[in-house]
């Protein structure tokens, strides 16, 4: 008689989906990993199309032997079917059923069609996305988020053009400068809103992570090779253009992150990779109830959510990097596997991964403490004609009109009165810069649905033969 082995769903195959689904495996669960992309990796390890034939794909990446070695984890998985890759699955729900769940995802790039996934729990790796702000300019095409340039660079070889200036404020920016750089592309400025004070304040916590300072070290030094310029306490104020981007307006910051007036000079460039920082995606887990803790999903010291049978790990319980991910897959898998199995968990047997995950998670938040130096005044310098959610092509003029004309005094009021969150992304891009022209708190909205897709989804039974 065959003895059906516990099911786990692990939602993303980035660095923290893979590291639960080897640890889980290994531990005599059934383990589905199901991610959108066609190849495993998530944004961090992300992979040139097969049919591009690179090289060298490693050039693109630091950490390479790490991911070499979780894909030879992964293949060996596969081979003795411990574990089951869903490729191109696009995940908009995860129900709860009595004591097991359902995930729901639609299939490939069309996403017409449904499947379900039934598992006896369920471990959330759904990763972070980019925090993205208006400002005068910033839908020219050429304009591109930090992390999307990364993703055309490492997904694709593509260089988004051939003169970059990137900006912003936060870590992301240096493998993104470094990156561009390295394929080609001139990088003229490496403009960082964020002071050399901010981070000289804080020199006991870098001086507890000697590997950190070592890696910020190695950008430095690319930096100075490919003699890309680096600015900091500025930002960049407005871009310009007829067509698509020729250029960019670059002001120095007072403490308040205000433009200060005079220090104005442009940049010419053909593209512009800008990035505010990374928020977690936590849309999968808002829809089972988890509750959130700030903008990440709470966790206890095993990785368990407050909804018995969920987990989560990775960027989905705040930005902390690869490693910091990880690190909380591993606990995860390993916490998961012993729940399923009916086993005692045993936290000495992950002690080494919980020491990383207390150290890293003690360093990024002195980092994003020190970044918090980001333009505090950005608001001002965006004018009303500037579209804020382009998806409906809301204006700040209209946003602003909804709060102090017609009395919106939250974000839910003022997508009402101005469609702002209504279009294709459902607020997820647009929301940051909505609530601050609105001078809104930036709450989260529980969504029933992940994605968008269509109603005949919604209409027709999940097919059933789905991998379980």
């Amino acid at each position: 008689m065959t003895v059906r082995r516990p099911v786990l769903a692990v939602i993303g195959a980035g660095p923290a989906g893979l590291a639960g689904a080897l640890a889980a495996a290994a531990r005599g669960v059934r383990v589905v990993l199901i991610d959108s992309a066609a190849e495993a990796g998530g944004q961090f390890y992300r992979q040139p199309a097969r049919g591009l034939g690179a090289r060298r794909p490693q050039a693109l990446h630091h950490q390479w032997r790490t991911w070499e070695r979780l894909r030879a984890g992964l293949d060996t998985h596969l081979a003795a079917d411990r574990v089951t890759h869903l490729s191109d699955r696009h995940v908009w729900c995860v129900e709860r059923q009595s004591d097991a769940f359902a995930v729901h995802a639609l299939i490939g790039p069309e996403q017409e069609e449904s499947v379900a996934v039934h598992a006896d729990g369920v471990l959330l790796a759904t990763g972070g996305y980019e925090k993205v702000l208006p400002f005068p300019g910033w839908t020219l095409p050429g304009v591109v988020t930090a992390g999307g340039a990364q993703a055309l660079l490492k997904g694709g070889l593509v260089l988004p053009g051939r003169t970059a200036v990137v900006a912003g404020t936060g870590p992301l920016l240096l493998p993104v400068a470094t990156g561009l750089a390295a394929a080609g592309a001139r990088v003229v400025a490496l403009v960082e809103s964020a002071g050399p004070a901010d981070f000289t304040r804080r020199a006991r916590t870098w001086a507890g992570a000697p590997t950190k300072l070592a890696e910020g070290a190695v950008y430095a030094a690319r930096l100075l090779r490919h003699r890309v310029a680096v600015t900091t306490r500025h930002a960049v104020v407005e871009a310009h253009g007829s067509e698509r981007l020729e250029s960019v307006t670059v002001a120095a910051l007072d403490p308040e992150g205000r433009p200060v007036p005079g220090t104005e000079r442009r940049i010419v460039c053909d593209t512009l990779a800008v990035g505010h920082g990374l928020l977690p995606h936590t849309d999968l887990a808002e829809g089972l109830g988890c509750r959130l803790d700030g903008p990440g999903v709470s966790v206890d010291d095993e990785q368990r959510t407050d909804v018995p049978g969920v987990w989560a790990a990775g960027e989905t319980t705040g930005i902390g990097g690869s490693t910091l991910s990880l690190a909380e897959g591993h606990i995860a898998g390993r916490s998961a596997a012993a729940a399923l199995t009916g086993r005692v968990p045993d936290p000495r047997e992950w002690a080494p991964a919980a020491r990383a995950r207390t150290g890293l998670r003690s360093f990024f938040a002195a980092l994003d403490a020190a970044y918090a130096a980001r333009p505090a005044r950005w608001t001002e310098q965006v004018t009303d004609e500037t579209v804020v959610c382009r998806c409906e092509e809301v204006t700040a003029g209209a946003i602003r009109e909804a709060v102090g004309t017609l009395g919106a005094g939250d974000l839910r009021t003022v997508k009402l009165l101005t469609r702002a969150g209504m279009g294709w992304c459902q607020g997820r891009m647009c929301e940051p810069g909505v609530a601050g022209v609105a001078g809104c708190a930036l709450t989260p909205a529980r969504r029933l649905l992940a994605r968008p897709l269509p109603l005949g989804v919604l209409a027709a039974p999940a097919d059933p033969s789905t991998p379980q």
